[in-house]
């Protein structure tokens, strides 16, 4: 074969191959799903990320007919989780429920990451966001934020405050930041452990999920002293913004979304954030939403990339703002 002759053949087997690989892709996503789907969660069960995926991995049943496991990896600062989900095969079967935690606050919070919130993952889709609740043991007498404010600076570094996500912790060291209070973080695996510690009396505090805070706060079991949002909520109205209480400007969110490892095919990612978004407007997944404040929000995997750019940014100006220092 002449060399002229072999370049021929090279340059028609190469538009082949191609087309055959971009054949084989579109198959596969046709059939995609056709067996269970693992949510990795990097919080504990209960926690309002583990309670999110749930509804969300049982609405993906009703639609798919394909079988959701959720499976939680919580601790390590939620590295465990995320470590998790990146090293997990890019087949489209594993999925990651998260939060702004490991996408945005971490690498603020962290001097070295044992991931990459954004080189490790494919952006499927956001799934909601919404905002906290803070509550103290009533056994501690006080009535409102400013009570605990007053108490806090009589008793500098007496009173601890339980963390058990980013969104936890930075909202306590906001708190402490704006009210001139020291108060003593203690971080958990995950957000519900703390509330059972808030319960027990060993910490005092907690500005955490409403998922997580506002059943013990009807069941009588811890205060609500206010909202971590700008305006009140619909599942508390009684309960005042901590802005309005007496912290001027004090706002605290957090958001849900869905990602992919890194190296998922493209129609794979596609079908996957579509299905997702679906899921989450499903009557089945209303509950959650209803339930927990949180309010549906969901967007395309180029839409998801770029709000998590943009939320990277304020995260790491909120916590530096609050004079929180890389570990």
């Amino acid at each position: 074969m002449t060399p002229s002759t072999t370049r021929f053949t090279r340059s028609r087997i190469r538009p082949l191959l191609f087309a055959a690989a971009a054949l084989c892709g579109l198959a596969q996503a046709q059939g995609f799903p056709d067996k269970p789907i693992t949510f990795v969660v990097p919080f504990a069960a209960g926690s309002a990320t583990d309670q999110l995926a749930r509804a969300i991995g049982q609405a993906v049943t009703n639609d798919s007919k394909v079988s959701v496991v959720v499976d939680n990896k919580p601790g390590a600062n939620s590295f465990i989780g995320a470590q998790t989900a990146a090293k997990a095969k890019p087949d489209g079967y594993t999925v990651f429920i998260t939060t702004n935690t490991t996408q945005s606050a971490n690498e603020h919070l962290f001097k070295k990451l044992p991931y990459d919130p954004v080189k490790d993952f494919a952006p499927l889709t956001a799934l909601g966001r919404g905002g906290q609740i803070m509550v103290v043991n009533p056994a501690l007498g006080v009535n409102s934020v400013s009570d605990f404010i007053k108490l806090a600076k009589s008793k500098p570094g007496k009173l601890s405050f339980g963390s058990g996500s980013s969104s936890s912790r930075v909202a306590g060291e906001q708190f402490k930041q704006m009210t001139g209070t020291y108060i003593l973080n203690i971080p958990y695996k995950s957000n519900p452990p703390a509330v059972t510690d808030l319960l027990g009396g060993q910490i005092d505090m907690m500005i955490t999920d409403m998922t997580t805070g506002l059943p013990q706060v009807k069941a009588g079991k811890l205060k609500a002293l206010g909202v971590s949002t700008r305006q009140r909520s619909p599942l508390a109205p009684d309960v005042p913004t901590i802005a309005e209480a007496g912290v001027k400007g004090y706002e605290m969110t957090y958001w849900f979304a869905a990602y992919a490892p890194a190296g998922t095919p493209a129609d794979i990612v596609a079908k996957l954030a579509d299905m997702l978004a679906r899921a989450a407007r499903s009557p089945s997944a209303a509950p959650f939403y209803q339930t927990s404040g949180t309010e549906i929000f969901v967007s395309n995997p180029e839409e998801l990339r770029k709000f998590q750019a943009e939320e990277t940014l304020k995260w790491g100006k909120i916590i530096k703002a609050a004079g929180i220092e890389p570990e």
